[in-house]
């Protein structure tokens, strides 16, 4: 079985194989995941890594293996997107930003509170790439504020 310890943004040579995985499945430690040819491949990486669409493992004997967002039931969403992201975010819910709309996953609690907000939401099937975390670091998951340099009030 091929063993991946690394990721790189993008090929550096012709990958050998493809992983369409889901944004909950991109997310990684150590799993063996099976390509599009169903080959296993271990990844084993030092901390939990979110596999970017376009990029790439790198395997233990310099085969890569080119990464993929799969399709998946999303929301597109479209109105005042500074007023919309805003109360996504404030629900800490990843969201996709593009130019002229907004995807997140599909939920009807959220697509209830964001047509009541004034947006058009229509169910789609797309690959869903979200924004990363706070300062560019990966995901968020949690709510954890430890972050902050002093003590600030917080409550929603």
């Amino acid at each position: 079985m091929k063993t991946a310890h690394a990721i790189h943004a993008h090929s550096h040579g012709t990958p050998t194989e493809k992983l369409t995985l889901s944004y909950d499945a991109r997310f990684v430690r150590r799993k063996v995941l099976k390509t599009d040819n169903r080959t296993p491949v271990l990844v084993d990486f030092a901390q939990a890594t979110s596999l970017p669409p376009g990029g790439v493992i790198v395997c233990t004997d310099g085969t890569e293996v080119a990464v993929h967002a799969a399709d998946e039931p999303c929301l597109h969403i479209t109105g005042d997107l500074p007023r919309l992201a805003w109360h996504i975010g404030n629900r800490h819910t990843p969201c996709q930003i593009e130019a002229d709309h907004l995807v997140i996953r599909q939920d009807p609690i959220m697509a209830d509170m964001l047509a009541r907000l004034g947006a058009t939401v229509t169910n789609i099937t797309a690959p869903f790439t979200p924004e990363g975390g706070a300062y560019g670091h990966g995901r968020t998951h949690g709510h954890d504020h430890s972050y902050q340099h002093e003590p600030a009030p917080h409550d929603h």
